[in-house]
């Protein structure tokens, strides 16, 4: 938020004090949920590897980013209103089918399932405003008073967009993204409650099974190749890759990012962190993943073999979009490692070359790279003496970020 916002609003979105719910950690059934959201990914990584051009890439990029502000609904959702009755996880479920359907049109969203997307998406979004007015913490409940109009308009355009031809199909999607984005800076984010360590294990989770389903995407494009030396490099170098995120993200970082985000007070401060943190800046890291698993597809079954131009690109710029996408995280919430992760991001774009002359030869100067990349910085942690959270969460103010 800019330091030219009116210190009034601050006051206004306050609120009352609300009654957390008792839900410490994700449960079975959230993270249930987060396996059938990610196989939207896996549908959107498909894409990619068919459409490997700006017109894949900007397909992705809208179907991305709408359906990313609902999964964030939900991991606010249930950090609020534990599914703890069977009227709560009877609709979770429905929820759930909603993002199934959504998952199952994605390849033709643009096409004849477009309809599919936008009915899903309606549900998911209308699931999501019955689970909160559910809640019986009155702070969030009194939000989706604010909240659960432009929730509609943004899910009412993707709904209309799936029925519309498709140059108009392009409009109302990326309207809808584009309120989304400012949709929090127009509502009452300050009355939702956050309780750190049920908010960041969620995000976390769905991070590492989205890792985790890149390597099954990977693995997928084996069928029907044989298992040669070639392969085998591909696959064990694809496989480091995906350790390399891992690395980036949970050696340490998750748990200062808990530590940061539960010591701010004040809730409509706390409210923009974590959607600035956990929203914007985990967008680029799972574009990041989505990109890179279609890269490792294209790879697979030409290990020895020079690349075209898009997926030598793909490689390096989804581990660039993961990184820098990190180093935003970590710099909004006050971490330090920011520069060794841009540091990385930038290195990897420089190995695209390589792939020109045999993709083996990149995808192994993406892992050297990787490793260097984050040993150096883990050495520069121990030497200074910041392997403890150094800043908790020391954002200024009227943080602009």
């Amino acid at each position: 938020m800019s330091a030219s916002e009116p210190q009034t609003a601050a006051a206004t979105e306050v609120g009352p004090v609300p009654t957390i719910e008792p839900t410490i950690h994700v449960s079975t059934l959230e993270l249930f949920f987060d396996l059938v959201f990610v196989f939207t990914l896996t549908q959107l990584t498909d894409v990619l590897v068919h459409h490997l051009d700006a017109v894949g890439v900007t397909r992705v990029l809208l179907m991305l980013g709408v359906i990313w502000w609902m999964y964030g609904g939900y991991a606010w959702l249930t950090n609020a209103v534990a599914p703890s009755s069977n009227a709560r996880r009877t609709l979770l479920l429905i929820g759930m089918a909603g993002f199934l359907v959504m998952a199952l049109a994605i390849p033709e969203a643009f096409g004849a399932s477009g309809w599919a997307f936008g009915v899903g998406y309606m549900v998911v979004n209308l699931v999501h405003t019955g689970l909160f007015f559910r809640a019986d913490n009155r702070g969030s409940a009194l939000a989706m008073r604010s909240l659960a109009p432009l929730n509609f308009a943004s899910a009412l355009l993707v709904l209309i967009g799936g029925f519309a031809p498709e140059p108009f199909r392009y409009v109302l999607w990326a309207a809808a993204l584009a309120l989304q984005i400012v949709t929090p800076y127009l509502h009452r984010l300050g009355w939702h409650s956050i309780m750190a360590g049920h908010f960041v294990e969620r995000h976390g989770l769905v991070v590492m099974i989205a890792i985790g389903e890149s390597i099954v995407a990977i693995g997928v494009g084996f069928a029907g190749l044989p298992i040669d030396a070639g392969a085998v490099a591909v696959a064990v170098l694809g496989l480091a890759l995906a350790f390399s995120l891992w690395w980036a993200y949970f050696a340490g970082d998750d748990e200062r990012a808990e530590h940061a985000l539960d010591a701010i007070l004040q809730p409509l401060r706390k409210a923009r962190v974590a959607m600035r943190g956990w929203g914007y800046a985990h967008y680029p890291m799972i574009l990041g993943v989505i990109v890179l698993a279609a890269g490792v597809k294209k790879a697979v079954g030409h290990a020895v073999e020079p690349l075209a131009l898009q997926p030598a690109v793909a490689l390096s710029a989804g581990i660039a979009l993961f990184f820098l996408g990190h180093a935003w995280f970590l710099r909004i919430l006050g971490i330090r490692g920011v520069a060794h992760r841009v540091g990385v991001a930038v290195a990897v774009l420089a190995a695209i070359p390589l792939g020109q002359v045999v993709a083996a030869a990149q995808l192994a100067a993406l892992v050297l790279i990787t490793a260097i990349g984050m040993i150096v910085e883990s050495r520069t942690r121990r030497r200074t003496g910041t392997t403890a959270v150094p800043t908790f969460g020391r954002i200024p103010r009227e943080d602009p970020r």
